[in-house]
């Protein structure tokens, strides 16, 4: 008896012994599925934070406004990234108007926009007239445009037309040639290729002076001969010039022998209504197409630029993160998807790097 008594008693402590073990095994599991849901929630936390970093760079808590005024070419772009930008940040309200370039720098230096988009490089003047009112900036380039001289498709008399035939057509000392024929003889002194021309009204159609395009223009294919010949840089006045991209090209759309010129992308959104001329800056006929714009060939091309008020920027989170935004890979996108040619890679890192080291 007292022997089966010993074994139940020992029996017991063994049992009491495995309860023990077990009760510290499941303790340990306990703390070990504690531990990991603990370092689970800390990556989400950290993810989450990623996250809100992220969502922060883009500006999702962003409010307020940002003013942008300038170039009609480049408007395109910014409006797109701006559309991008505001649907995920609802509470910035962008305002993108294109009345020119040279209006759209009166307004940025008396400090009304904190953006300045520009379809040329800012003037001595308007740098000028920006120091005079405090007005600090950064200019950025962001693309290239090909400026594109255009007719109408049922204008077959013209093909190619060289600096010096556009200079005989709508330079300064073509005031008042009412037909393509009456430049004959201007033609013939600057030595213009393409003449004699057609006996047809010539329509001119194109930007104004408010106009970076017209700028562009007028330095690139009509000064040099106007140097030389004691002329001003500028065009003849008399032709139906318009700040608005989409009346030019209503004009020449209007008259089956019109002669006028526009940013690429607005020739491209209505290639079936116009007609491009090829033009010959001393090389040779050049088409112009995304191809000769973005390789140089095309002897018309020029950069496309915006200009930011640092110190907007700097005070305003919404200014900073709409340009972070335009310096994204999104800007390049924009870019091309406006019909305009994109820097290469390489270059939009030296833009983006002039942002960000500001």
């Amino acid at each position: 008896m007292k022997q089966l008594r010993w074994f139940r008693i020992v029996a017991l402590l063994a049992l009491v012994g495995l309860l023990a073990v077990a009760c510290s095994d499941s303790d340990d599991d306990s703390d070990g599925s504690s531990s990991n849901d603990s370092t689970a929630a800390k990556t989400d936390d950290s993810t989450a934070d990623d996250s809100t970093a992220d969502d922060s760079t883009a500006g999702s808590d962003l409010s307020g406004s940002v003013e942008i005024s300038g170039s009609s070419t480049v408007e395109p772009i910014t409006s797109l990234l701006a559309e991008q930008f505001s649907g995920d940040n609802p509470d910035v309200q962008i305002s993108v108007n294109g009345p020119g370039t040279g209006d759209g720098f009166a307004l940025f230096c008396e400090g009304q926009t904190a953006i300045s988009d520009a379809s040329r490089a800012i003037k001595d003047e308007e740098a000028a007239t920006c120091a005079d009112a405090g007005i600090n900036y950064l200019e950025l380039k962001i693309g290239y445009d090909g400026i594109t001289v255009m007719t109408s498709p049922e204008n077959t008399d013209v093909e190619c037309l060289s600096f010096a035939d556009l200079y005989a057509l709508i330079g300064p000392e073509s005031t008042g040639f009412k037909n393509w024929s009456d430049a004959d003889d201007l033609a013939a002194e600057v030595g213009a290729d393409h003449a004699p021309y057609a006996d047809a009204p010539l329509d001119i159609s194109g930007p104004g002076e408010e106009s970076g395009t017209y700028d562009s223009f007028v330095e690139i294919v009509i000064e040099k001969i106007a140097d030389d010949r004691g002329q001003d840089a500028t065009t003849r006045p008399d032709y139906a010039s318009s700040p608005n991209d989409n009346v030019i090209v209503q004009g020449i759309e209007g008259s089956t022998s019109s002669l006028g010129w526009v940013g690429f992308s607005y020739f491209e959104n209505n290639r079936d209504q116009l007609a491009d001329i090829q033009v010959d800056g001393g090389d040779g006929c050049v088409e112009p197409t995304l191809e000769t714009i973005a390789d140089g060939s095309y002897p018309i091309s020029r950069p496309l630029f915006i200009y930011v008020n640092t110190d907007k920027a700097d005070a305003d989170p919404a200014v900073a993160a709409f340009v972070d935004y335009y310096m994204s890979a999104a800007g390049p996108k924009a870019v091309a998807d406006a019909g305009y040619v994109a820097l290469p890679e390489a270059d939009w890192s030296t833009t983006a790097d002039a942002w960000t080291g500001r």
